[in-house]
């Protein structure tokens, strides 16, 4: 057996083609500052679904603190995308990573003294989904400003979910061992301190030539109706978005239901909580390094279709389940799916869109991944409180398989009009 494991071992070899966009000095900055902060994140969000959960008891209310969180997204992405594409996006990055730092110290002060209210958890979520709305979009187009070589940034983007979700993996579980332990409160002050490192980074790079600042600007409400009437009139751009509103309104709200799940269903507490977005975050690293493995430029498929049904049964088998040690693997396919879905179609739009109008076209990639997400999490809230947790997250795993059928079959048109854009590209 011993001679067996040896022989297996040595014939394993590390594609370091996986590792390439970490050649790029800006972009290694940024991945190992992100990566710090993104455990904080983490940490932040599990701590925050435990505390209103303890507080209130109350489904409808884990809804409504995701909505609140969340719907700036929806709001405010549009306008973050112009700008985006308007003004130095390293410049709105850092103030946007220190405004969310701020957040998080003012809320571990007020959680650490005890004088924390479900309304003020409300008002800090609003105010960090406004921060997100110009954060999330300014990154995903600042990507392509850390790179040398534009070929490396589907590899970049796929990284870049292979760090969210490692740090998914991490955070979670830190974050349940320190609420048993001490309580939420230090969640939220390492969450702020953690900021720092990206902040660092973000200062550290050196950009040659903004994107931002290089196109000639023209009025606002101009560039704001440009940027829809480009997204929305090319075929394949709309259908990848509202694909991915559909995932995210009735799939992605089952991170909202997982208190319940860990407390009322399976029975456990907070480290519970933390091993089940501990394994959906496993199985959504998997989805991001086995995309970050992939050398050929990203071209749509049925990668995208067949990911999101993938989410979807793996939430209506995870419904069904009422033992933690089923729960976690099932779980685990479901993150896998999603990250799939959602990181293939983020490298397809990056891949296609136009330089011009990238900031525009991610802001409403922003909308449909983020935006959809408080309103798939009020109606689950609302929902759970009624019909219960396991029936609502089953309803919506089945949407998702429907909607990752529908598009399947618009596949082969989307792909002819697509042609003409990859020969342009040189994508092969």
């Amino acid at each position: 057996m011993f001679t067996y494991i040896v022989r297996a071992l040595s014939g394993l070899r590390l594609d370091f083609a996986v590792l390439r966009s970490l050649k790029n000095r800006n972009y290694r900055l940024f991945f190992v500052g992100q990566g710090v902060s993104l455990i904080g994140t983490w940490m932040q969000q599990i701590a925050m679904s435990w505390l209103v959960y303890r507080l209130t008891g109350s489904a409808l209310l884990l809804g409504v603190v995701g909505f609140s969180g969340r719907i700036p997204s929806f709001l405010l992405a549009p306008v973050a995308g112009v700008l985006a594409d308007r003004w130095n996006r390293r410049r709105l990055l850092v103030v946007t990573q220190s405004l969310a730092m701020l957040q998080a110290f003012c809320l571990s002060a007020l959680i650490l003294t005890k004088t924390i209210t479900i309304w003020q958890l409300i008002m800090f979520s609003v105010i960090l989904g406004c921060v997100n709305s110009f954060d999330i979009p300014t990154r995903q187009a600042f990507v392509v400003e850390m790179l040398e070589k534009k070929g490396d940034l589907g590899n970049a983007i796929a990284l870049n979910s292979s760090l969210v979700n490692g740090a998914r993996l991490i955070g979670p579980a830190i974050a349940g061992i320190l609420i048993a332990a001490v309580g939420e409160g230090i969640c939220f002050l390492l969450n702020g301190i953690s900021y720092i490192a990206v902040i660092a980074a973000l200062l550290m790079m050196g950009i040659r030539k903004p994107a931002a600042q290089a196109q000639a600007k023209k009025g606002f409400m101009h560039e704001l109706r440009e940027g829809f009437s480009y997204a929305f009139g090319f075929s394949p751009i709309r259908h990848i978005l509202l694909l991915l509103a559909l995932m995210s309104f009735m799939g992605m709200p089952y991170q909202v239901l997982m208190p319940i799940f860990a407390g009322g269903i399976l029975k456990g507490g907070p480290h519970t909580l933390g091993f089940l977005m501990g394994a959906s975050g496993l199985g959504a690293l998997g989805g991001a390094v086995f995309l970050a493995s992939r050398k050929s430029s990203p071209r749509l498929g049925m990668t995208t279709p067949l990911a999101a049904a993938v989410f979807g049964a793996g939430l209506m088998a995870f419904s069904r389940s009422r033992l933690l040690w089923l729960s976690l693997p099932v779980i685990s396919v479901a993150g896998f799916g999603m990250m799939v879905q959602m990181a293939s179609s983020n490298m397809i739009l990056q891949s296609i869109v136009d330089d011009r109008r990238r900031g525009r076209v991610m802001s409403l990639f922003t909308m449909a991944f983020m935006g959809m997400v408080p309103f798939g999490s009020l109606l689950a809230g609302w929902l759970a409180s009624r019909i219960g947790a396991p029936s609502t997250l089953f309803a919506s795993g089945f949407c998702c398989v429907a909607g990752a059928l529908l598009f399947s079959t618009r596949l082969p048109a989307l792909k002819k009009e697509l042609a003409p854009v990859y020969e342009q590209k040189g994508i092969a």
